[in-house]
């Protein structure tokens, strides 16, 4: 589905932020990506969706394929066109419509009612919540109820591909396990692939089969989630859990230093 091959991007051409970068999402797959802030991860996002221009950012060096096609530096509605819809960070909601309002925007491509409705239908079946609020101003949605109509604006366009940036960031536990639940059930009804950017690795990996970590624009660690999940750095580093399993204190985790071999 997606090859993204030793790419380096430069803003301005002149601040490298990604570094050889080299990612893969199978057809038909759920794959994470981890790393703080100031990763590279976002960029990484905005390479593959071609959101990187509006940005003066662009991609020096690698490709990014989709379905075998070159895709770097391609203008956004091109990369669209091909399947791919991203779902920023922040949830973005066009907040002076209303949530069926945001949803039609993802949907404008359809030539029909008809067909308009039942991607309506669709994205009503996985959220109940905006279908009783379908007519609410969405500037006054909860965080987790502009999150699923974000992501509905996005299942709107019937993609190939998904790309979540923190789709966790801001929300209650509650919010975030039912967000992800979702999640699982429109990658196995619809077949839909994803790249999950997410600092919160244990939900991101509890859905992903595979897994990335992202230091200072470079991939340091990749793996099956299961694997990662059992890997000691992963553990320290991401989950907070001491060599025994006991979760360590921020006044420990903010003192380590990452590992010199992740980024040897």
């Amino acid at each position: 589905m997606l090859n993204v091959n030793g790419i380096e991007v430069k803003y301005s051409n002149t601040i490298l932020v990604l570094k050889g970068v080299y990612i893969e999402v199978p057809d038909e797959s759920i794959v994470c990506l981890l790393g703080a802030n100031g990763a590279g991860k976002t960029t990484l996002l905005r390479a593959i969706s071609g959101m990187l221009k509006t940005q003066l950012g662009r991609v020096t060096d690698g490709t990014i394929e989709i379905d075998g096609i070159r895709v770097e530096n391609q203008n956004p509605e091109t990369v669209a066109a091909m399947g791919v819809s991203q779902i920023m960070e922040g949830r973005r909601a066009l907040e002076h419509l209303t949530v069926e309002e945001n949803l039609k925007i993802g949907g404008n491509h359809y030539k029909s009612h008809q067909k308009l409705s039942r991607a309506l239908d669709k994205v009503y079946s996985y959220f109940p919540k905006l279908k009783e609020r379908h007519n609410l101003i969405s500037g006054y949605l909860s965080g987790g109820e502009q999150q699923m109509m974000v992501i509905g604006r996005a299942l709107m366009t019937n993609p190939k591909l998904i790309l979540l940036d923190e789709p966790s960031l801001g929300l209650a536990p509650l919010m975030v396990n039912s967000i992800y639940n979702v999640l699982r059930d429109i990658h196995k009804e619809e077949k839909t692939s994803m790249l999950i950017v997410e600092q919160n690795a244990k939900i991101a990996m509890s859905i992903a089969e595979y897994a990335y970590v992202m230091e200072s624009g470079k991939i340091v660690l990749d793996g099956t989630s299961k694997s990662l999940c059992e890997n000691e750095d992963i553990k320290e580093f991401y989950l907070g859990l001491s060599a025994k399993g006991h979760k360590k204190s921020y006044k420990d985790i903010k003192h380590y230093r990452r590992r010199k071999r992740w980024l040897g």
